[in-house]
């Protein structure tokens, strides 16, 4: 494979950022996803929520290739935007 097509990182979002507001409810969340290389050929899931203004948790899931992490990341993305979640579109 050429350079520029060997990584599924080319092709597939790498991060995401969403948001869920809701001001009657006083629901003002973020979620953002993010898939990074390693070291050692595998790739991590870097997950940070909370609430906007405040800092948020973090989770690192680790995975044996950058598919398996992208797999995740969409499959998260989908759950998140049944909950209510929508895109972050900066400014």
């Amino acid at each position: 494979m050429t350079p520029a097509t060997d990584s599924q990182f080319d092709v597939f979002p790498t991060s995401l950022s969403l948001l869920r507001v809701e001001p009657p409810r006083n629901i003002l969340r973020y979620y953002r996803i993010t898939v990074q290389r390693d070291l050692f050929g595998g790739a991590s899931l870097v997950r940070e929520w909370g609430r906007v203004g405040y800092p948020g948790k973090v989770m690192v899931q680790c995975f044996s290739d950058e598919g398996r992490a992208i797999s995740e990341l969409l499959r998260l993305a989908a759950v998140k935007r049944r909950r209510g979640y929508r895109l972050d579109h900066p400014g």
